[in-house]
């Protein structure tokens, strides 16, 4: 089966089993691994995957800031082979539990649980980054000015954070939401209309459609006529579950 993530956080995923084959478009494909990791995205990442468990473990902003020591926008819309690039070598171990199928789901969790204590290591700017991530996932900005008023730092402060940890310029990270938020509200209401799911920050449909197709690469049309076996399914139970359909929109803590 094939689907498209869209645009998210940096994530490490393990799987045992069939392993996926995924690019992100305008890329080379990403053949087969066991160990696939990206940098935070604002393009969709399509697969395709055949019968297997997988671990996915999302990395908010926060994360990044404790676990690497590049800029995030240096591996944005980077997708790769976790074992072989050297910014995510490091979680390489975490293959030998995650994706070995006689060990139990309990200690594989026990393994990512000490891998993460291990590796993490506090962040200077630590609350400067959950305000900024609050701010944009909670008070939703309409421009960079207010973004920066309610964050509490200079434009230039914010651009610097959001480039170093969230790995893009505070107007790309609204325009990303707002499409996030379009999007996970269409996919919880199957039959639903493009127009009806809409957030209320765009303009109009055209404006929608335009990010449409640079956040997704196909019009909203095209994306509606194809089938998710996999994401639809997932937001649905990341939804009940969670509280949040998409990684996107979680809140900081």
């Amino acid at each position: 089966m094939s689907d498209y993530l869209q645009p998210e956080w940096s994530n490490l995923r393990f799987f045992c089993g069939a392993l996926p084959m995924s690019r992100i478009p305008g890329r080379e494909i990403l053949a087969a691994t066991d160990f696939t990791a990206t940098g935070p995205s604002s393009l969709p990442v399509q697969f395709e995957l055949g019968s297997c468990r997988m671990w996915g473990i999302g990395l908010l902003p926060l994360g990044w800031s404790r676990l690497f020591g590049v800029q995030a926008s240096s591996l944005a819309n980077v997708i790769c082979d976790g074992r072989k690039h050297p910014a995510f070598a490091k979680f390489a171990e975490l293959a030998e539990v995650l994706c070995e199928d006689s060990c139990s789901p309990e200690e594989q969790c026990d393994a990512i649980v000490e891998t993460m204590r291990k590796l993490m290591k506090p962040s200077r700017d630590e609350d400067k980054i959950v305000t900024v991530h609050r701010v944009l996932v909670e008070d939703k900005p309409i421009n960079v000015k207010e973004f920066a008023e309610l964050a509490g730092l200079s434009i230039r402060s914010l651009e610097r954070l959001c480039h170093r940890y969230f790995g893009f310029p505070p107007k790309l990270l609204m325009r990303r939401q707002r499409f996030v938020r379009t999007l996970a509200t269409f996919m919880l209401h199957p039959g639903g209309k493009w127009t009806e799911a809409m957030d209320e920050e765009y303009h109009d449909q055209a404006q929608f459609s335009r990010e449409f197709r640079e956040f997704m690469t196909m019009n909203p049309s095209e994306y509606a006529a194809l089938e998710h076996p996999v994401l639809a399914a997932f937001m649905e139970e990341r939804a009940r579950v969670w509280g949040s359909p998409a990684q996107a929109l979680d809140r900081p803590g």
